[in-house]
């Protein structure tokens, strides 16, 4: 089952207080924005071959598709993000490594190294010819070694961001705070992230919408997307 989502009124006020909207990016080019669609892979989703199974994650995978026609249709484009963990990978980010137990990073190893089961996207996601498929091999996609997503948005002229997928506090929200900080309007898609827990999810989108961006539901963001269709043809 999805989350239920829950932002209290006195956030949204805080939020209108500091932009004078509760919705600072109700409209854009769909031309100009990009989907991301974090780890949506079986290591995160799948019970038996997973080393981190997230309950809600199977929940929001029609609504990410959905959304993802809609962004093709409109001109946009879909980033399907694909965490791994590789020898490098774990040699440069070896902080990670020392807080997981023994166990812990052998099934993680298991789980999401290139070519292992867990590694593999969900099978119901709508991946299409002409989508992007991003490795990736920190939490955020931006950050220093993690991926080369920057180069790619910023070849194809992206300037918003839509972030869905697992976990919404982890790799998510690490994504959506530091495509914000690169220049890029971001909006966490409040329907199609998900976390362990109802409260995990809420805290993470709460967090992410006083101080660093937008968070709308999937109907919010197709509205805005026709919003900022008609100004561009106007």
């Amino acid at each position: 089952m999805p989350h239920i989502i829950d932002i209290p009124e006195s956030v949204i006020e805080r939020v209108v207080r500091r932009c004078g909207t509760p919705h600072p990016f109700a409209a854009f080019d769909p031309v100009r924005t990009a989907l991301l669609v974090v780890d949506m892979q079986l290591g995160y989703m799948h019970a038996e071959l997973g080393h981190s199974c997230v309950p809600t994650a199977t929940g929001i995978v029609p609504t990410i598709n959905r959304l993802a026609e809609v962004l093709r249709r409109m001109g946009g484009a879909v980033y399907w993000i694909q965490n791994a963990s590789d020898e490098r990978s774990r040699e440069e980010w070896s902080v990670l490594e020392e807080q997981a137990s023994p166990a812990r990073r052998a099934a993680r190893i298991r789980s999401i190294a290139p070519g292992a089961p867990g590694h593999a996207f969900w099978p119901d996601l709508d991946i299409r010819e002409g989508d992007a498929i991003v490795p990736k091999f920190r939490y955020s996609c931006f950050i220093r070694g993690a991926s080369d997503l920057e180069e790619r948005l910023r070849g194809r002229g992206i300037d918003t961001v839509l972030i869905a997928g697992t976990l919404t506090n982890v790799c998510c929200e690490s994504t959506a705070r530091d495509a914000m900080m690169l220049n890029f309007r971001t909006i966490m898609v409040a329907d199609a992230n998900a976390a362990m827990t109802d409260a995990e999810h809420n805290a993470s989108l709460i967090a992410f919408y006083l101080y660093f961006g937008d968070v709308q539901t999937a109907a919010e963001v197709e509205a805005a997307l026709d919003r900022g269709a008609r100004r561009d043809v106007a």
